[in-house]
């Protein structure tokens, strides 16, 4: 006993003069550096050393009125500690009486940065919970334990106190209902959201296409459901605080993934939607938009959800983000010509100067486009060969897009020997009128056939017609029938075509037929065999 008053009083000198050791009801407290202040916090709230009077020793006695308020307010603290998951490890706190925040500049240290208000001041040669820190206990405590379900943590502990492999019975049986509870949450809301879905697809009359992807969605969506449920109950628990911290830090890093699991399925719908809205556009540009659309809201989906996960595990994503976007001008300048063809897409995509199945000439480029990728397009030549163009070289160019012609246009010259009669140049142009206004594929509101040149070896008639069909093969067929019915014409009528020669016209020689082709001049004539080309042309095409 004697011993023990000597011990006592050297106790009670060496504090008052340092500051550091203290005593209450033959029990020690530290409150000399912000680390031996968390183990007075900490140390004296555990189930086998619990002395909450002593634990109140690290708040502030001038901001509470009573040591009955100062231990309920370190009590709440330590739940909410529990309930966001802060892992308290007092080996990585300064041991140091004179600490200085790095960013601050002041006698401060900082809990987490998920708690900006929680926060350790010294105060004289003693480091307490700053008055901050009091004030925004108990609202800090109502967010983390809604609808008063802090009560529980007084209740459950009742229920049994034998241990077994270092929990109780009432924690066993609290993670069994918790469980059950998860089940019966799950399934409840598989069948809500599913049938939520499905309403909205019908509005949108997706559903048939989106059936397989409707439980896809649903399945981890209720699974996110869960995550609020699981971050409130689990702390009620009072598992020991990092077995706690580490389950509630679990959840808090696979709520994002889940939820990009989510967001990755509602794409997919998305998608579908998408899909139905293209085929129902005339453009066959949405169609390669569509997929292009979908890895890129997919990839997206993932870097935020990645993201999101590593700033709930307390990762500082800021310098992530700063070091991507200075490694992403880095980037940018050793790849400027996949950027450029990048933003040619872009442009593609908006202006649409052409669309997939399109005959587009472009500098030395002439044939069918086959797709439009993020980088190149595809155009398949005459030749069947498949050339792959830098979007930003098409971007930058002339493009000059065949498959939005409305017609197509068939020019040539008909070339008459010099001595074919003008009465039968007359009858032969107009020959021609009808044979381009029966035709069924040429444009009849404008075309242009007239005797038009003379020239050094034939009289020149210009035949400038349009033809509506929408392929190169129609087109070819078209001219086909059209340049053998100007065949047929000239052999009903008589007329001889010219091509550049030299002749040498000599005297008729007795007996001889003359050289120089005869010609119908009698006018009844001509009309009357013009009249029987256009009846055998009216036949053919009735026979079609």
């Amino acid at each position: 006993m004697y011993f023990k008053r000597i011990a006592l009083l050297v106790s009670f000198f060496i504090s008052g003069f340092s500051g550091q050791t203290f005593q209450s009801d033959d029990l020690e407290y530290n409150l000399s550096t912000p680390m031996h202040t968390m183990q007075t916090h900490i140390n004296f709230l555990q189930e086998d050393n619990y002395h909450p009077e002593i634990a109140a020793k690290a708040i502030n006695p001038k901001y509470v009125s009573s040591k009955e308020e100062a231990a309920n307010l370190v009590i709440k603290l330590l739940q909410v500690y529990r309930a966001e998951g802060i892992l308290i490890d007092l080996g990585d706190m300064p041991n140091e009486t004179n600490y200085v925040d790095s960013v601050t500049k002041k006698s401060i240290y900082r809990i987490s940065s998920n708690l900006p208000d929680v926060y350790l001041q010294k105060d004289g040669n003693r480091w307490y919970y700053s008055k901050k820190t009091i004030k925004s206990i108990v609202k800090l405590h109502k967010s983390v334990y809604p609808f008063g379900v802090d009560k529980l943590m007084t209740l459950l502990p009742k229920m049994g106190g034998r241990k077994i492999m270092g929990l109780h019975l009432w924690q066993y049986f609290g993670i069994l209902f918790i469980i059950i509870l998860c089940v019966i949450i799950h399934k409840v809301f598989t069948v809500l959201i599913t049938g939520l879905i499905y309403k909205v697809l019908e509005r949108l009359k997706d559903a048939e296409e989106a059936k397989k992807f409707v439980k896809k969605v649903a399945k981890p969506t209720s699974v996110l459901v869960l995550y609020p449920f699981l971050l409130v109950l689990v702390p009620v628990l009072q598992l020991p605080l990092k077995l706690n911290g580490f389950i509630v830090m679990a959840l808090k890093f696979t709520w994002p993934l889940f939820a990009t699991i989510v967001a990755y399925r509602m794409v997919d719908l998305l998608v579908i939607h998408m899909q139905r809205f293209a085929e129902r556009t005339e453009s066959t540009l949405d169609d390669q938009l569509v997929p292009l659309v979908s890895k890129t809201l997919r990839l997206f989906v993932i870097i935020i959800g990645i993201l999101v996960a590593l700033a709930n595990l307390n990762i500082n994503i800021i310098p992530l983000l700063t070091g991507l976007s200075i490694g992403g001008l880095a980037f940018a300048l050793a790849a400027q010509d996949t950027l450029k063809n990048l933003f040619g897409s872009v442009m593609i995509f908006l202006d649409k100067p052409f669309q997939v199945g399109d005959w587009i000439t472009s500098g030395d480029i002439d044939g069918t486009v086959e797709e439009v990728g993020f980088r190149s397009t595809r155009v398949r030549t005459f030749r069947d060969s498949v050339t792959y163009v830098p979007n930003a070289l098409i971007a930058d160019t002339t493009v000059d897009n065949h498959g939005l012609r409305k017609y197509r246009r068939f020019y040539t010259k008909i070339a008459l020997t010099y001595d074919t009669p003008t009465a039968l140049i007359e009858a032969y142009v107009e020959g021609l009128r009808k044979i381009v206004e029966m035709h069924p594929k040429t444009r009849k509101d404008y075309y242009n056939i007239f005797f038009n040149d003379m020239g050094s070896h034939s009289l020149d008639i210009m035949f400038y017609i349009f033809f509506h069909v929408p392929t190169w093969t129609e087109e070819l067929r078209c001219r086909h029938e059209v340049l053998v019915s100007i065949m047929k014409l000239a052999e009903s009528l008589g007329v001889h075509f010219a091509f550049p020669t030299q002749t040498l016209h000599m005297e008729t020689f007795p007996g001889q037929m003359p050289n120089s082709p005869s010609y119908i001049h009698d006018s009844t004539e001509i009309k009357s065999r013009l009249d029987e080309f256009e009846y055998n042309l009216k036949s053919l095409e009735n026979g079609k």
